[in-house]
């Protein structure tokens, strides 16, 4: 019998938990008998109920696994730690908030069945949403789409069925440690369908990204995939500096047609030494973002930790992968295991 895994971050959803969880099992209800279901809810600690009522629920229900984190390492970083831990044919991939409706996964599976690697699911606001979070989401996509080298189709979430060659890839070849997993899913290639939905209406709960958070995501997408900010950079520069050549010619021009009359330019002379002052300090920023992204990189960290697992209603202590990780990494060579949550699984082979 086939596997699949059905991968769900949480943070704060204790309003939503139960009734998503609930969802979740009817759809995969017409699954049960064809596939080996696996449930891996991936928990960045939360200050209310959330870790608790997931695990009553996996008391109930045997498919339940739990990934604590041992800090709040975000939304991406909990999707590669549930890609981390599968060894399934399939992996399903979705948000815990009832936004993204369970009820599509079969057909994520029979598109699957059907060939596809990836199934991407594109969503359409509704009218709920505020008028200029979706004008700002279409600009953003549309912006990708046009600077950065892949395909990313205008609403693309981080809802998906991915088939076990593509997960694979992830866990072996693609670690960048600040993941754009949307823009990465379209980069790998392969065959990929899509599917619509319309989220739906929130009644319990609120988003968990707040304004600075997207416009941060969106930058690390578009610093991530491709180089086009800073060969904005560069062509400003150039054109900047053509127009202060003509500038000054005009000047001399002036200074000598007009019988060597005084060229009056101290205002303009403070407002294009301030302008020039401002956008250099925004190349400065732009440059530093991609600095940044390298820095990230050379510096290897994990790209997150698992403080404890939760399988069938019962903890798992993981301090003694912790001690054969820091045995492992004192060595000349570095495990090529990112997170203490899989060398868990090794110690426990």
């Amino acid at each position: 019998m086939k596997s699949i895994d059905v991968i769900c971050p949480v943070f704060q959803e204790e309003e939503v938990i139960e009734s998503f969880h609930e969802k979740l099992v009817e759809a995969l209800s017409n699954l049960n008998a064809r596939y080996q279901i696996r449930i891996v809810y991936v928990l960045d600690p939360s200050p209310d109920r959330t870790e608790a009522k997931l695990f009553a629920l996996s008391k109930q229900d045997p498919r339940i696994e739990i990934l604590v984190m041992s800090r709040r390492f975000g939304h991406q970083a909990a999707l590669m730690a549930g890609m981390d831990h599968s060894a399934a044919d399939a992996v399903v991939m979705l948000d815990s908030d009832l936004q993204h409706p369970p009820e599509l996964i079969p057909q994520f599976v029979r598109r699957w069945e059907d060939g596809a690697d990836i199934v991407q699911a594109i969503r359409n606001d509704g009218r709920d949403i505020h008028p200029a979070k979706r004008l700002t989401s279409r600009w953003f996509y549309l912006l990708f789409e046009k600077i950065g080298a892949v395909d990313l189709q205008v609403g693309a979430a981080d809802f998906r069925l991915m088939s076990a060659r593509i997960v694979r890839i992830f866990q072996t070849q693609m670690r960048e440690h600040n993941p754009f997993l949307r823009g990465l899913v379209g980069w790998v290639g392969f065959r990929v369908d899509y599917v619509s939905f319309v989220p739906a209406q929130r009644t319990k709960g609120r988003s968990k990204y707040r304004a600075t958070t997207l416009f941060n995501f969106a930058l690390n997408g578009i610093c991530s995939f491709s180089k086009a900010p800073l060969r904005f950079c560069i062509v400003t520069g150039i054109v900047l500096a053509l127009l202060s050549i003509l500038a000054g010619a005009a000047q001399i021009v002036a200074y000598f047609v007009f019988s060597k009359t005084n060229v009056p330019g101290w205002a303009s002379l403070v407002a294009s030494v301030t302008f020039l002052g401002g956008l250099q300090l925004f190349f400065l920023g732009v440059i530093g973002e991609y600095v940044g992204l390298v820095f990230d990189e050379v510096k290897n960290r994990p790209h997150y930790l698992v403080a404890r697992r939760l399988e069938h209603g019962r903890p798992h202590d993981t301090s003694d992968a912790m001690r054969v990780a820091a045995v492992d990494n004192a060595g000349d060579e570095a495990p090529m295991i990112d997170d203490l949550g899989s060398v868990a699984d090794k110690v426990g082979q």
